[in-house]
């Protein structure tokens, strides 16, 4: 299949359209560069440009003969959402419009979009399945709910095909160390801990240790990008207009801050020094996806089920990219 993976440039984008061009698949990489690095799909052809630019976007789908999407180009930071939210709603929501309208430009019928565990909101239990309400409490979580409506709707009215793969915590990195997480402000708390072990920061701080969890600190669900990958694969190719999808990814695994942190000093071999924080506003006790939809419509099981192999290739990028990709 002909794909343009826009945001492939990134970190989740990155590792899908090397695993799209490891199985056959024609890819063409469309990013801004904004927050993706070119170094990360260098060998795959690249299209610059913005999800602003409705012509661009068309242009590159009829250039290519693209017959399928698959969107990464969003901006994922809760707190700035928050702070600006202007700059989420142009991007995310009216962004995703304009790459949509193109689609239906350019004839191309599906895509596999990237949605998130924040439009579930704070739930009230976990693990969380798609049934659970979903009640976003910022600006990020809400902008991502509202390009899943419309995806509904223009499915509805023009026969498009749509996944929304509901991501919980993306974590690892490729497992030769070539490509890897590199953002700028980090703000995933893997990373955080193993810049620790590299020298680059003194300590890292734990947000909280009051919560009604064993350990008292809040629990999440890392799934590996790799995993992430398949899936996305694994969606594309199933979907059609009467077999649209809503699914959550995870591992349907909890793991505590504290013991994120444990499994870092076992695989680096460092101390890594923490000091307490006062709670983030809005951060749930525990968000743990139930996959188990997963598991049975994409026929999808994750491979990285025990943190400390997906913190081992994590490490292994950090320790060979330290800086990151080239500047």
């Amino acid at each position: 299949m002909r794909v343009l993976v826009v945001g492939g440039a990134g970190y989740i984008g990155s590792h899908t359209a090397r695993k799209l061009a490891a199985t056959g698949h024609d890819v063409v990489v469309y990013d801004n560069l904004s927050a993706g690095h070119r170094d990360a799909v260098a060998k795959l052809p690249l299209v610059e440009g913005d999800l602003l630019e409705t012509d661009r976007l068309t242009a590159s789908m009829q250039q290519h003969k693209i017959e399928a999407v698959i969107h990464f180009a969003a901006f994922a930071l809760v707190g700035e959402s928050v702070t600006n939210p202007a700059k989420y709603y142009q991007n995310n929501i009216t962004g995703t419009l304009s790459l949509l309208d193109a689609m239906r430009a350019a004839d191309v019928p599906r895509i596999v979009f990237s949605s998130t565990c924040a439009t579930y909101g704070i739930p009230a239990s976990s693990p969380i399945d798609e049934s659970f309400p979903q009640s976003p409490v910022n600006p990020y979580g809400f902008t991502k709910l509202a390009i899943e409506h419309a995806l509904q709707d223009y499915a509805h009215a023009y026969g498009m095909s749509f996944a929304a793969l509901r991501y919980f915590n993306a974590a690892g990195a490729s497992p030769d160390g070539d490509i890897g997480e590199d953002h700028s402000p980090e703000s995933h708390l893997i990373p955080l801990v193993l810049q620790v072990a590299l020298g680059q920061r003194k300590s890292i701080s734990i947000f909280g240790d009051d919560y009604p969890t064993p350990d008292k600190t809040c629990i999440r669900d890392y799934i590996h990008v790799d995993d992430l990958a398949d899936a996305h694969l694994a969606a594309m190719e199933q979907i059609t207009p009467e077999n649209c999808l809503k699914l959550n990814l995870g591992t349907g695994r909890g793991v505590s801050v504290l013991e994120i942190i444990e499994a870092c000093r076992d695989v680096t071999g460092h101390e890594i020094p923490t000091e307490m924080a006062p709670r983030r506003e809005g951060d749930p006790p525990a968000l743990v996806a139930n996959p188990t939809q997963a598991h049975t419509i994409l026929g999808w099981q994750p491979k990285y089920l025990d943190v400390r192999e997906t913190i081992e290739t994590a490490w292994r990028w950090h320790q060979s990219h330290p800086q990151g990709y080239a500047k």
